[in-house]
């Protein structure tokens, strides 16, 4: 999962930025005053609550609510949306996408963050340049950070998938947003 609120500390130009980076979703209904669970990306979790205006992405549509409250609950968080009163309202919404602009992200500093967002897409070569595939996504797994780079359809060593340990300066090399490219140092047979 894309975390949009990690950054990685390392040298890297600022590429361009999509409209929006997902923080999270809205799962379903909780109880029937027109709460509804979230599914937070960021961390800490509760970090999607600092925002009072969310995007949400549903059915090919997108409206803007304003959050009229939100908590932790339980292991997750629980949140009510202005305007949305009732366990059928709360209803039509669960599935969407919480989005955010990518112009109200924090500013990074430059030339030494970028967020996970930014990396997706990249394609990925060793320092022997052989091509390793693009970076499809990120994932958190309590020691370090994992980069999924999904590998084209002429892989020489017929691997579809790799699992790289996102580790600067000892697996990941060089990460050129600009370029769109990312230098790991990595044995392609794994």
């Amino acid at each position: 999962m894309a975390d949009a609120e990690s950054t990685i500390s390392m040298s890297a130009e600022q590429g361009t930025r999509p409209e929006y980076v997902v923080l999270g979703k809205l799962t379903s209904p909780y109880g029937v005053k027109g709460w509804l669970r979230v599914y937070s990306y960021t961390s800490p979790m509760e970090g999607i609550l600092e925002y009072n205006e969310w995007v949400l992405g549903h059915r090919g549509v997108e409206s803007r609510y304003r959050v009229a409250q939100g908590r932790p609950q339980g292991k997750g968080l629980v949140a009510r949306l202005e305007g949305v009163e009732g366990r059928d309202q709360a209803e039509a919404l669960a599935g969407a996408e919480i989005l955010l602009s990518t112009a109200e992200l924090p500013e990074l500093s430059e030339d030494s963050d970028f967020y996970w967002y930014q990396l997706e897409g990249l394609a990925v070569e060793t320092t022997e340049g052989v091509d390793l595939g693009v970076v499809d996504y990120l994932f958190e797994t309590g020691a370090n950070d994992v980069l999924v780079v999904k590998a084209r359809e002429d892989d020489s060593e017929g691997k579809r998938e790799r699992l790289l340990p996102f580790l600067p300066d000892v697996v990941i090399q060089r990460v050129d947003l600009e370029a769109g490219r990312m230098v790991v140092d990595w044995d392609p047979a794994f």
